[in-house]
């Protein structure tokens, strides 16, 4: 049976041909997954475990401008010094710095933007930095910038270099350029040193650092340094071992990284789970096909077990090859994902591709399980034929019976399913959104099991049409795309599977999309943006600058603070009376918002509902600087998302601000006239042309907040781009094989006066028929789903009203009658060509 089976794939390799390819498809997916995230990781943890090399304990605070978290300062350092067996202890200190390209824009990615201090040893080098020109900053006014950076501004030493910190932005003179491992530099961002009283005085307070790394003495050990170590510490502060941290930090890159592999190898299941359908429609048409051979074996003493064999070994044999093939192009995706990666901006340790025999295993486990799973059934099938009924040649059609417990059970799924849906959606919240998870695995099942019953009276619907706009050719096509309804019904399902994620994440995407766009609509009257491009906090003297800005009509801050009432904390913002109605739109509901002016507060009115208070209410208050207090409501207002439900005088805010350094998170602009370029260029001269600061009009606003939506739906469109690829393959299969299996009747039709046009067109309409029926089916169900999965979020998203986007559904639609006509091109090109009399022979 082994050298049947064998013999059997050789002479049907072509026809096999589409499953090898489906199956290959899935294994580079799975197998490119998981040496791409092992690679990564490897590098990564060798890039971490280097930077700590020579560090025996590192000494980490969370050092602010309070005295609450005092940093390490030169007399603790100057005791670790000290101690036996250090052979070094260095202060670090960092913060945000961005660089200013030639075109004054901001090099780097805003958020891994860094600035550091450069901590020179006894022979005047620091070992974190390899300096390839000039060499590191050793008085103010100078800088050194990392290689990257510094080729991307092209900046040579000596150049004058404009870099802006959290304050204004300051021209420096370039002293050196130096490389580096550190992570900001590899997540594509940028590094600039500074010396150590400059990045001091920028980032902290003289005299103190946040950081500080402890070399060893040779034979001393990191344990016994720690333990002398901790004493001298302030309260803030943790210490731990090179080692330690660098361990701590190869689980963080693993934890990081398992997330990425499970999405990835989530979206390679879908791509396989549709694979399946293809392999086993492939099976049970070949096994169709061979019924007098299946029949000659059982005659010739051929046991049920032994034909079942033989067609799993056959699928095995398909499975291991399209695993070898595939497994070899999944090392050239994770390869392609790399570089791909350094294209985008993210740069990655070098290291070795790393093939582990996990990756191995498991990539074909999943080849030659999926094939073979997916050959049983129809390798049961044929070892359910008898050797007298199957000498016939007719194929073995499903009984009646037989087809009435198939449709009976999917109805029962598919109900259960919906209900699931339903219900999750009344639900709502996390709790729902698993009930509808649960619900759409069981009703795409039932769908799935139903799709051949669906076939015909869906199909029925367009068949007059196929009749009067393409006459006998259309006719005839849609009478074969339901002849054999399982068939249609496992081809249409791979596609409605792919469409059916593929619809809901659009129809969900689109949702929230516009919920996000009307609630930054909604909300804000200000022209204007303004917030750093790291995220940090913008300094005091922006603020004082833009006030003096022309064509600035109002403008307003979004400060961040903070009050306890009767112990219950309550986020603040501090905005400036008078301007704050003028950039935020927002509706009054007792009281004035002109109180602001007098010193008194506003109100979220959901806060104020829900906890008994009302405007002229005087409430006792523990500011942020800890200092007790009272005030007065002034005015309760609609709750607005951009502001906290606290609403406090920028004055009240920094008086009781815990920093000495308020936490200006944003500030918001009213321009004369509106938004135009002389007033944005009056915003970006007032802000001294700083490449760190974003100055946003109300479109980029707009976008910044809903440009996530389509970013993560692109990814999503990108990675069920699989699933629908081996979709379309099984169309092609479905088609070239029943053009072999219809030889005789193709070869009747022609000589009955049926010509090669006509008889191209039967096929690829058939195909656009098939193809158009699963995308209708994986529309609608994603609809469904894209539904109760918004249903789910409503609550927590203002202004929420399901969208559906009809023109993208109508292109989906559009895209399937393509995938047809692709898809039909050779199994129509194949018909075309046969010779009507050697048809007309085949048996």
């Amino acid at each position: 049976m082994f050298r049947t089976a064998l013999r059997n794939v050789l002479a049907h390799k072509a026809r096999l041909l589409m499953t090898v390819l489906a199956v290959m498809l899935g294994v580079a997916f799975v197998s490119g997954t998981l040496v791409f995230t092992d690679t990564l990781g490897n590098a990564f943890r060798n890039q971490s475990a280097k930077s700590y090399d020579n560090v025996a304990v590192s000494i980490e605070t969370y050092a602010g401008d309070d005295e609450k978290t005092p940093g390490i300062d030169d007399a603790t350092l100057e005791k670790i010094r000290g101690l036996d067996g250090v052979a070094s202890a260095t202060g670090r200190v960092d913060g945000f710095a961005g660089v200013a390209d030639p075109d004054g824009k901001l090099i780097g990615n805003g958020w891994s933007n860094t600035g550091a201090n450069f901590a020179p040893g006894k022979d005047g080098k620091d070992a974190q930095y390899t300096f390839v020109e000039g060499s590191g900053p050793a008085k103010n006014g100078s800088v050194a910038l990392d290689k990257d950076t510094a080729s991307k501004g092209k900046y040579k030493v000596g150049d004058p270099v404009r870099v802006a910190t959290n304050g204004p932005v300051k021209e420096y003179t370039l002293s050196g350029i130096f490389t580096t491992e550190d992570g900001a530099v590899n997540a594509g961002g940028s590094l600039v040193l500074f010396d150590t009283p400059t990045a001091q005085k920028l980032y902290l307070k003289p005299g103190v650092f946040q950081n500080a790394t402890v070399s060893a003495a040779g034979g001393v050990s990191d344990q016994k340094l720690l333990d002398e170590i901790e004493p001298l510490l302030p309260e803030d502060a943790t210490a731990q071992t090179g080692k330690a941290l660098a361990d701590q930090q190869a689980k963080d890159i693993e934890s990081g990284l398992t997330s990425l592999n499970t999405m990835l190898l989530a979206f390679a299941g879908i791509a396989l789970f549709v694979g399946i359908f293809l392999i086993a429609n492939t099976f049970t048409m070949l096994i169709a096909q061979r019924t007098r051979e299946l029949a000659l074996m059982r005659a010739i003493g051929a046991t049920r077990r032994q034909v079942k064999r033989s067609v799993l070994l056959e699928a095995a044999f398909v499975g291991t090859l399209a695993s070898v093939i595939g497994f070899l192009l999944g090392l050239g995706l994770a390869t392609g994902l790399r570089s791909a990666m350094g294209v985008m901006g993210g740069k990655i340790p070098a290291g070795p591709l790393v093939v582990s025999p996990t990756a191995v295993i498991s990539a074909f486990a999943v080849g030659v399980l999926i094939t073979v799973l997916a050959a049983w059934l129809p390798a049961r099938r044929a070892s359910k034929i008898a050797p007298v009924a199957a000498m016939s040649s007719v194929h073995a059609t499903a009984s009646v019976k037989s087809l009435v417990v198939r449709n009976s059970i999917g109805g029962v799924i598919t109900l259960l399913g919906s209900a699931g849906i339903v219900g999750g959606a009344a639900t709502g919240g996390t709790g729902g959104r698993q009930l509808v998870a649960a619900g759409a695995f069981f009703a795409l099942i039932g769908v799935i099991i139903l799709i051949p019953l669906l076939s015909r009276p869906v199909i029925a619907l367009v068949r007059p049409l196929l009749k009067k706009v393409f006459g006998v050719s259309g006719k005839l096509a849609s009478q074969n795309a339901v002849r054999n309804p399982r068939r249609t019904g496992a081809t249409a399902s791979a596609l409605a599977i792919g469409l059916t994620l593929v619809t809901g994440i659009s129809v969900l995407g689109v949702t929230l999309g516009q919920a996000i766009d009307k609630m930054t609509t909604d909300n804000i009257k200000a022209d204007y943006l303004i917030s750093m491009a790291s995220g940090d906090s913008l300094d005091e003297s922006a603020l004082t600058a833009l006030s003096k800005a022309d064509g600035v009509a109002a403008l307003s801050p979004q400060q961040a603070s903070s009050l306890q009432v009767d112990g219950e904390y309550h986020s603040a913002s501090g905005v400036t009376p008078g301007d704050v109605e003028k950039v935020f739109s927002l509706t009054t509901e007792s009281g004035s918002l002109a109180s602001l002016k007098d010193g008194q507060v506003a109100v979220g009115s959901k806060t104020a509902k829900s906890n008994g208070w009302k405007a002229g209410d005087t409430l006792p208050v523990t500011f942020e600087d800890e200092k007790k207090g009272e005030v007065t409501i002034g005015a309760t207002y609609k709750e607005n998302e951009f502001l906290s439900p606290f609403v406090l005088p920028k004055e009240l805010a920094d008086r009781h601000s815990a920093s000495t350094r308020p936490e200006i998170r944003e500030i918001w602009i009213k321009a004369d006239g509106g938004a135009s370029k002389a007033n944005e260029q009056s915003i970006v001269d007032a802000l001294g042309d700083n490449p760190a600061m974003s100055v946003m009009d109300r479109q980029d606003i707009r976008d910044m907040f809903g440009g996530f939506i389509n970013t993560a739906l692109n990814i999503m469109y990108g990675l069920l781009a699989m699933a629908l690829l081996i979709a379309v393959l099984g169309v092609v299969n479905t088609l070239a094989m029943s053009v072999f299996e219809r030889q005789q009747e193709i070869g009747m039709l022609r000589a009955i006066g049926l010509d090669r046009g006509r008889v191209k067109r039967m096929i690829r309409l058939e195909a656009v028929v098939i193809s158009v029926f699963g995308a209708v089916i994986g529309v609608g169900l994603g609809v469904f789903l894209g539904w109760a999965i918004g249903r789910t979020l409503s609550s927590d998203i203002p202004g929420y009203a399901l969208v559906i986007p009809w023109d993208r559904l109508g292109v989906f639609l559009l895209l399937a009658g393509l995938v047809g006509v692709l898809a039909s091109l050779w199994p129509a090109r194949s018909a075309a060509k046969l010779n009507m009399l050697t048809a007309i022979k085949t048996e």
